[in-house]
């Protein structure tokens, strides 16, 4: 039995089959997939230097920019405003305007309790009334005593009617003569407590003095309004108005540069808010004194056109002009530093900054202006070009940038 397990524990090494040697082969693939890397990377310039590059900014100019003799910055503030107010004291009972409303010259905006002078009002036009029927019946009581008065007169001559008929008729009708001159003054002296009552009254109606936008508002309903606002929560002024029409720039000059501002001079305004925009201006006024302190003179410039962009306290810049901008010299152009622009096979190229790279694109140039050279295409404003080495650029060329 022993010798039967061992035999069966035997391997029968007739019926395995030896596995085949592998001979190995050239992995011609792994060279190839080498050289095509290499290949990509050199296309992506990853052998090629970064240039140290200058960059310029492509913008908008205007033609005035050539004949421009000083530029000054300043604010947009409107020469006719007022803080209005109450010429009385009393309670705001009413507000019929906000911030931006459009106000007429002599229109009601705000309204002060008013219940007490409005009753003086009506007892003065109820004595006037009263005044006015009294001297109504002096002039009846003159015209009775006249009638008397020349009846008697001609009895008396005829001998009929004694003296002393006579002198009472003449005594009444000077005495009718002497109530209507009485009635006539209480006339007068009642029209003129009427006339207070409603100066009085008006008072308590608060008017705009002239044409205007409502900039601000100070007061609001159930506010106590005084003349001095001199009372403890008390306001002086209920809005603040503007007219727009009388907007200027004032812009403060160096003393150095007053000699190229003169009145009437042609100016050219642009607004911080509204950058695409050149308003149209003329200098309006050279204030007749320095500031000391800061060795300028205060120049008031005037838009010629209106636009309801524009608003009071608009950041401002002024350009001085050597002569009025013609109406082709209106519209701006683009325009770029002419040293980043490069003649590449008879055309004019510019780089363009992508990144960490710069590509070629063609432009057409135009006229120099100035210091600039106008673009017609092929950039916009905005657009960043490499400025120099422009000999050591070609397309997709790796940059990094100084700004410049």
């Amino acid at each position: 039995m022993a010798n039967e397990d061992l035999h069966r524990l035997t391997i029968d090494k007739k019926g395995a089959r030896p596995r085949p040697r592998s001979h190995g082969k050239p992995l011609f693939w792994v060279p190839l997939l080498l050289v095509l890397l290499v290949a990509v990377l050199a296309w992506r310039g990853a052998f090629t230097p970064t240039v140290q590059i200058e960059v310029a900014t492509v913008s908008r100019v205007y033609p005035s920019q050539s004949f421009t003799l000083l530029n000054a910055s300043g604010y947009v503030v409107a020469q006719r405003k007022a803080a209005v107010a109450a010429k009385a004291t009393g309670r705001l009972e009413w507000l019929g305007v906000e911030e931006g409303s459009k106000v007429r010259e002599g229109q009601v905006i705000a309204r002060l309790e008013n219940h007490d002078v409005s009753a003086s009002r009506d007892q003065a036009q109820a004595s006037l009334a009263n005044a006015k029927a009294g001297l109504e019946q002096a002039r009846v009581e003159l015209r009775d005593a006249t009638l008397a008065y020349n009846r008697q007169k001609e009895l008396l001559a005829q001998g009929i009617v004694a003296q002393a008929d006579f002198d009472a008729a003449e005594a009444r009708y000077h005495k009718a003569r002497a109530g209507v001159t009485g009635g006539e003054s209480q006339v007068r002296t009642s029209e003129a407590a009427l006339k207070g009552a409603e100066v009085a009254l008006d008072y308590t109606l608060i008017r705009a003095p002239f044409d205007a936008v409502v900039l601000t508002k100070t007061a609001d309903v159930g506010d106590i309004v005084t003349p001095l606002g001199a009372a403890a929560n008390a306001k002086a002024a209920v809005v603040s108005i503007a007219d727009l029409n009388s907007l200027q720039v004032e812009t403060d000059v160096s003393e150095a540069n007053l000699e190229k501002v003169r009145p009437g001079q042609p100016c050219e305004i642009m607004l911080d808010a509204l950058p695409e925009e050149r308003f149209q201006g003329v200098v309006h006024m050279i204030v007749p004194t320095a500031d000391r302190s800061k060795a300028t003179v205060l120049v008031k410039v005037r838009f010629l056109g209106k636009d309801q962009r524009i608003l009071p306290e608009m950041s401002a810049k002024v350009a001085f002009l050597e002569r009025a901008a013609k109406a082709e010299e209106a519209a701006p152009f683009t325009a770029v530093n002419p040293e980043a622009v490069a003649n590449r096979n008879g055309g004019n190229v510019v780089f363009l900054v992508k990144g960490d790279r710069v590509v070629e694109t063609k432009v057409s140039a135009g006229a120099r202006v100035g210091d600039m050279l106008a673009v017609t295409s092929g950039v916009k404003a905005g657009d960043k070009v490499a400025l120099k080495p422009l000999d050591k650029l070609k397309n997709g060329s790796r940059i990094k940038t100084a700004e410049k």
